[in-house]
């Protein structure tokens, strides 16, 4: 009977295997090198102390899964090698499901050069407040394609909470953002759908970025619809030097320097700075190194969102606050546009292609600011000695809604 029983504790098979012991670490790590693909990885109920970065490698078809997201914690509070909290490398259609990460010292959950990676209730987050500190990104897929998060949540990351970069065909849908710099960014990324989730209280609501200096350039088809983005008003704590820094707190939905974004059926409810800000790379006044990079943004379509924004002075710790508070005091336009178009898409006569342009149509409780950075901000002090044109009139047009269908 003994020698039965020391031949099943040999045996991988850890969909059946509970941990107990007192070093988990080593017994959760074991498990993921050992685990056999198509297996499951079950993680124990409670809080569990890990020092270090715990790491799935080259795996298929296994499933990571906890007892709930509030009864299973992997606490790196006291995290001494890495910095993600669990990293997920070239793998390939990966279930995490039923658990929370924990103040982790960089990233919570990093997911990198996988097909199919799958969040369903999943936190990440970090427990002592928003401090430039804590790490960067709470679920972070990147250079993935087929991304799942499902009602997950992310709290306190100093870049983005629910970040999904460099990647493809991603759904983003139920879950919840909030004490973060941004709450969810999709950044250099082909087709997504960010739709029924719950952004407030962040420095930025939602963001859709294209960076320049990264290997995936060129993100675009990009839906962002039914979310509830709400009092994203959060002084930005992210460390200096990161692009996240220069996003004014107040701001309810972003998009930098990406093409085809349809924005619609959200409601977008009192912002201080932009309630949704639609501008070039240009804005940060950064330096642009990369030759194949396209800092403008072209075919955004904004319609069908309802706005509501009561009185208050836009963030005064940023340039563009700053000119807000000048022009406008408490009475900030709902939707800004910075006015600068992708060239390559405007003809001699100034005339822009079909479908190219940026169109706003049937927002509720919108007014609408247009900078034109090109012709207002010649030198640092134009901007206050220009009049703004806030006629939307130009921009009451349709774009060709996009259409995605994912087999994940």
């Amino acid at each position: 009977m003994r020698k039965h029983y020391n031949k099943l504790i040999l045996i991988p098979i850890f969909s059946l295997f509970t941990l107990f012991g007192q070093n988990v670490e080593k017994e959760i790590q074991t498990q993921l090198i050992l685990v056999e693909n198509g297996g499951q990885v079950i993680l124990p109920e409670g809080i569990s102390e890990i020092k270090g970065t715990l790491s799935l490698e080259g795996k298929e078809n296994v499933t990571i899964i906890g007892s709930g997201m509030d009864n299973t914690i992997l606490s790196y509070s006291d995290q001494e090698d890495g910095a993600e909290g669990l990293k997920i490398t070239n793998c390939k259609n990966i279930t995490l499901k039923d658990f929370t990460v924990q103040n982790s010292k960089g990233d919570g959950i990093k997911s990198q050069d996988t097909d199919g990676i799958y969040f369903y209730n999943v936190k990440a987050e970090w427990t002592y407040g928003p401090k430039p500190t804590n790490g960067a990104y709470g679920l972070y897929p990147v250079q993935c394609s087929n991304v799942m998060i499902d009602g997950c949540v992310a709290i306190g990351a100093s870049d983005a909470g629910i970040y999904v970069g460099q990647s493809k065909n991603i759904v983003v849908k139920n879950s919840e953002a909030y004490h973060n710099v941004a709450g969810i960014e999709i950044e250099n990324s082909v087709n997504a759908d960010v739709f029924n989730n719950y952004a407030h209280d962040n420095t930025g609501g939602i963001l859709v970025f294209d960076l320049p200096d990264l290997e995936v350039k060129s993100g675009h088809s990009v839906r962002v619809f039914d979310n509830k983005v709400i009092e994203n008003n959060l002084k930005n704590f992210a460390p200096p030097g990161n692009i996240v820094a220069t996003v004014p707190a107040g701001t309810g939905i972003m998009v930098l320097a990406t093409s085809e974004v349809e924005i619609f059926n959200n409601e977008i409810i009192d912002h201080k700075t932009a309630g949704t800000a639609i501008v070039s790379y240009f804005i940060t006044e950064e330096p642009i190194e990369d030759e194949e990079y396209n800092p403008y943004t072209s075919a955004i379509y904004i319609h069908d969102n309802v706005y509501r924004q009561k009185k208050q002075i836009p963030t005064l710790k940023h340039e563009i606050g700053q000119l807000l508070f000048f022009k406008f005091g408490r009475n900030i336009p709902e939707i800004i546009y910075d006015g600068n178009p992708d060239p390559q898409y405007v003809s001699e006569n100034g005339e822009m292609t079909e479908g190219r342009g940026f169109c706003i149509e049937n927002n509720q409780g919108a007014d609408f600011l247009n900078l034109d950075i090109n012709n207002n901000f010649e030198k640092w002090y134009t901007p206050f000695f220009t009049k703004f044109s806030t006629d939307k009139s130009e921009f009451n047009c349709q774009i060709p809604q996009i259409k995605h269908e994912f087999n994940f």
